[in-house]
């Protein structure tokens, strides 16, 4: 099976002379005696969002893990860019509910970094409040936003998220997902995360990659949502779902709470527009 090669007409502007940050070819993976991973191939280049999604059990936390050096690949070639810089948001994080932690002294897990370091990206994640707040008292928003701070606090070309939305309510996935599209822009980095959701990353994403336990279509998001590969896995579940865009006026932090700041708008004054054409 040839590699699944990024397409340099979906990417942002690249210089024509940019090198993968990181490529593979023929991963191949077994767990007792089961297939997980089959001949894939991939490149990821500098300052691209490339998602991979697919169903439960497709191989897709694997295969992260084989591309950063976390499991021994079994079969195939994997070459990262010497030194390259990682920053890591794995699924999830588990944190005993006796250990004093707070976030500021959860950063430090990672390194040795100043105050204002942490501060800084915790302001620009929006999670700054939370400093000096027990890491276990915090939302799960709030933590997805805590992780992506300790993350780039390696100042990472290349950033790596484990379903960074999970525990996360749809408003805060939206703005996660947007807030993940503007770190790529403000780092120049790239990122690949994993993503059950394709309608919510469409927007940040330059390449989604559908995988089950080999790739089975790889393009832009809108080209992949109607490939008959990716239909075949999702279709039922997309059945009587209709498309849903919220457009408005106003703006949601990090709780979902609306922020008014407009004194002269009448609360609760927005419009709601449903793929089913009504609008209220």
């Amino acid at each position: 099976m040839k590699p699944a090669r990024m397409k340099p007409d979906l990417m942002q502007p690249l210089d024509i002379n940019s090198e993968p940050l990181l490529s593979a070819s023929g991963i191949g993976y077994r767990i007792a005696g089961r297939q997980i991973l089959n001949d894939i191939g991939l490149e990821l280049l500098p300052n691209t969002i490339v998602t991979l999604i697919g169903p439960n059990g497709a191989g897709k936390t694997t295969l992260i893990r084989l591309l950063l050096g976390l499991l021994p690949a079994q079969a195939g070639r994997i070459k990262r860019k010497p030194g390259l810089r990682v920053g890591y948001v794995p699924q999830r994080v588990t944190i005993d509910d006796t250990m004093p932690l707070r976030v500021r002294d959860f950063l430090h897990l990672g390194g040795h970094y100043s105050e204002a370091e942490m501060r800084q990206l915790l302001d620009e994640v929006e999670a700054v409040h939370v400093f000096e707040t027990p890491i276990q008292r915090i939302s799960g928003g709030e933590l997805q936003r805590v992780l992506l701070a300790r993350a780039l606090l390696k100042k990472p070309e290349l950033l790596v998220l484990d379903e960074p939305a999970q525990g996360v309510d749809v408003i805060g996935q939206q703005a996660l997902y947007k807030l993940i599209g503007d770190i790529r822009d403000r780092h120049a980095c790239a990122v690949l995360m994993i993503s059950h959701d394709l309608h919510l990353v469409m927007a940040a994403t330059d390449t989604v990659i559908c995988l089950n336990t080999h790739v089975c279509c790889t393009g832009h998001p809108e080209d992949v949502s109607a490939h008959p590969e990716y239909l075949k896995i999702f279709g039922g579940t997309l059945e009587g779902l209709a498309v849903y865009s919220h457009h408005h006026d106003h703006e949601h932090d990090i709780h979902g709470d609306v922020i008014d700041d407009t004194a002269d708008t009448a609360a609760g004054e927005h419009q709601h527009t449903h793929g089913c054409g009504h609008t209220h």
